[in-house]
């Protein structure tokens, strides 16, 4: 059975997803409560899984790593063991950000993050290739991040 939220609650998910780095103090001033009740409601959250870890946004880009791919893959076979190497195989490679199961035309969508078009290239040759359970790829690049946000319409 789901937990049920009260809006207190709804709003300190709102404000850590907008920023993790709130301050007990600060949440509490403005849902109006005192700390430690604010404290007790936040490791409520955090214990019956609504939080699951806090994280800092790193800038991609800063880093030179600002080419970003989504990349459908196309398994070559649809069963249980296939399906359980693709994901084992995609989980050690550290330009894949996100990785889903999705339906449609392909199998899974792969964000990834590469320095340039060069970058990229070397990961789907030597990395992505080796993977052998895939049959196919299709490849789509980021020209402009207009949106990205983890928060949760509350």
């Amino acid at each position: 059975m789901t937990e049920e939220l009260d809006n207190i609650d709804r709003q300190l998910l709102k404000m850590l997803g907008e920023n993790s780095n709130h301050t007990m103090k600060e949440l509490a001033a403005k849902v109006n409560l005192s700390a430690s009740p604010v404290f007790e409601r936040v490791k409520r959250l955090e214990a019956n899984g609504f939080i699951k870890k806090y994280i800092a946004l790193i800038d991609a880009e800063k880093l030179n790593y600002g080419l970003i791919v989504f990349c459908n893959i196309r398994l070559k076979q649809h069963d249980k063991s296939i399906g359980h190497e693709f994901v084992t195989d995609i989980l050690r490679l550290d330009e894949v950000v996100e990785c889903y199961n999705i339906s449609g035309d392909f199998d899974f969508l792969l964000k990834v993050h590469a320095k340039d078009m060069k970058h990229y290239q070397e990961f789907v040759f030597n990395k992505l290739g080796s993977v052998k359970s895939i049959g196919s790829t299709h490849s789509t690049f980021v020209m402009c991040e207009n949106k990205h946000s983890y928060n949760i319409n509350l």
